[in-house]
């Protein structure tokens, strides 16, 4: 007899059928559709569909807008230019909301104070 008893043969065969069904799940795992784990290509969105950013503003170009942005960057709010369906906007975060249109309302610094 080559293995022996029996029981060292019964369990190397469930060794095998275990390692192959860990790869069978594997695989599955891997191939499946629906829950990929690499991003998806970005998508524009209404101005309603960023999570927790609000639209403070909608300049009429993208370079009025980088310079609403950076008014914003200068009084120390985060900000987020991007492009909606409805046309740029200048996005903070829900807290930041008042402070942003505040500091947009105020007159802009002279153009060497931001250097």
């Amino acid at each position: 007899m080559l293995y022996g008893d029996g029981t060292s043969y019964l369990l190397s065969i469930l060794i095998v059928l275990l390692g192959f069904g860990v790869m069978v799940m594997f695989l599955r795992w891997t191939f499946s559709s629906g829950k990929s784990v690499v991003a998806r290509r970005p998508r524009t969105g209404g101005e309603n569909e960023y999570g927790l950013f609000v639209p403070v503003a909608s300049p009429a170009t993208m370079i009025e807008g980088e310079q609403q942005r950076l008014q914003l960057e200068a009084g120390q709010v985060r900000a987020k230019l991007v492009q909606t369906t409805d046309g740029p906007r200048v996005m903070v975060f829900e807290k930041d909301e008042k402070i942003a249109r505040t500091i947009l309302a105020a007159p802009p610094p002279p153009p060497d104070v931001l250097r």
